[in-house]
């Protein structure tokens, strides 16, 4: 059950409308959380843009599987199930590798090393090791790249924490708890 308002479209503040439009627009529905986000167009636009620059980083493959890490790790059942949908109906991936993801890995080595890295950030609050920061390196990740799987770690807790706050409706298929996998 909800902890705050979900907006209807007459209740969007004018200076989140633009961003809020635009993102159903490309979604085909306006999720309960984006919904209940728009309250605040300052914050609301800070991450609208930041996902839209984010989405460009990486390949769509890393991105939903750190998105399911980071999620796992922060216990945020509204984005595991929003990154379980896009992750296989978006990104492609069979449900093994979904599972994989949240468990911090995945079967291509390359992208492995960057849901393996994105977990240690989270789970270390950024104290990672020297060895982390190699593997991911050695794995053909650029420093560009490093930084962009921070920023996405960045991203993906801050929706983690908005929604275990405020604990929007689910409106995308429900995930098994984690124990269940």
């Amino acid at each position: 059950m909800t902890r705050t308002t979900v907006l209807t479209p007459e209740q969007v503040p004018a200076a989140s409308k633009e961003t809020l439009d635009a993102l159903t627009r490309n979604i085909g529905f306006t999720p309960n959380m984006m919904a209940a986000f728009a309250q605040s167009p300052i914050a609301f636009n800070a991450w609208a843009a930041l996902l839209g620059s984010l989405s460009k980083a990486l390949d769509v493959r890393t991105r939903d599987s750190i998105g399911l890490a980071v999620s796992e790790v922060n216990g945020c059942n509204y984005c595991l199930t929003v990154h379980s949908f896009t992750a296989e109906h978006m990104a492609k991936l069979p449900v093994d590798e979904i599972i994989l993801a949240r468990k911090g890995h995945a079967n291509d080595p390359k992208r492995d090393a960057a849901v393996q890295f994105a977990r240690k950030v989270i789970e270390s609050r950024g104290q990672v090791s020297d060895a982390d920061l190699k593997a991911v390196r050695d794995a053909g990740f650029t420093e560009a790249n490093i930084i962009e799987i921070v920023a996405l770690v960045a991203m993906y807790t801050l929706t983690n924490l908005f929604n275990n706050v405020f604990d929007p409706d689910k409106d995308f298929p429900a995930v098994a708890p984690a124990g269940a996998i």
